[in-house]
């Protein structure tokens, strides 16, 4: 545990000394006013504490922090702060993060992406109605398995299982929402695979025209005349992106019913998303270029 912490901190304060973000606040967008009190700790050493609690496999990130935080690593952290101070303070580490997922731990294009949606509940539907947190910004949706109430984690992977893109939507977009879709295939090329969920004609010829094939599995009204025989067979390893989103929520647990915050629920969003792109292995499928060539 104590070589995993170093290795994220030494990575995460690399990143944070470059761009001198000790410096610098960033506060949440709607935000303007910023804090009197200067925090006591480096920025840097909150960041690895919220992204080292999604590696450290615990559930609950108060008996984290108290226990092991503040118990075993201590002398790592000697300007360590109360919980409750720590809590507050944890609304202004989700753009750092992200940027730092952007600048170190996105995947690159390999001609295969896989893409997908998994929800991310807020509250049990039967509080819905006394639900006050995300009043305003959660919405209710639809799956294959049932309605819930909350927010969707739209992402795009390679097939190394490395993450290319994400997007955070309500609950009710829809998963082939043509805005949704552009911005999350910017910059692709090749081959993208992805369920049901995103047969839609004008998304396909949307993709099309930036030189990425959609391929989806058919419905059993319609005739297989788009997809190839080597596409077909591609389409059965789909089942790695759903791999990854099972290791974003039961690993790196980016959905609980547990946030107090809609601000610490970004910043645990964010922490679970690195924490999951420094895992040294990751799901996997092999892919033949000269296949995708065919």
């Amino acid at each position: 545990m104590e070589y995993q912490v170093i290795n994220t901190f030494i990575l995460i304060d690399d990143f944070c000394k470059h761009l001198d973000l000790d410096s610098t606040f960033y506060g949440l967008p709607g935000k303007s006013s910023k804090p009197k009190r200067k925090p006591e700790m480096y920025l840097s050493e909150m960041m690895t504490i919220v992204v080292h609690f999604h590696q450290s496999g615990c559930r609950e990130f108060k008996d984290y922090y108290l226990e092991i935080v503040s118990g075993f690593l201590r002398s790592y952290f000697p300007r360590l702060v109360s919980y409750p101070r720590f809590l507050r303070l944890m609304g202004r580490l989700f753009i750092p993060l992200v940027l730092f997922q952007i600048s170190h731990q996105l995947g690159r294009c390999t001609g295969a992406s896989f893409i997908d949606s998994t929800t991310l509940a807020v509250c049990d539907n039967k509080r819905i109605h006394n639900h006050r947190v995300f009043a305003g910004k959660a919405a209710r949706g639809k799956t294959s398995m049932g309605w819930f109430y909350g927010f969707k984690l739209h992402l795009v992977i390679n097939n190394h299982g490395e993450i290319l893109a994400w997007l955070l939507t309500q609950g009710n977009v829809a998963d082939n929402d043509l805005q949704v879709c552009k911005k999350l295939s910017k910059g692709l090329n090749g081959l993208l695979f992805g369920d049901r969920g995103y047969i839609s004609q004008k998304l396909f010829e949307q993709l099309l025209e930036q030189n990425l094939k959609l391929v989806t599995k058919i419905k059993r009204n319609m005739k297989n005349k788009l997809v190839l025989p080597h596409e077909k067979y591609m389409l059965y390893k789909r089942a790695i992106i759903e791999s990854v989103n099972d290791q974003l929520k039961n690993i790196s647990q980016i959905e609980h019913t547990r946030h107090r915050s809609p601000d610490n629920f970004l910043t645990n969003l964010a922490a679970g998303l690195v924490a999951y792109t420094l895992q040294p292995k990751k799901p996997s499928v092999f892919v033949d270029n000269r296949t995708l060539a065919a």
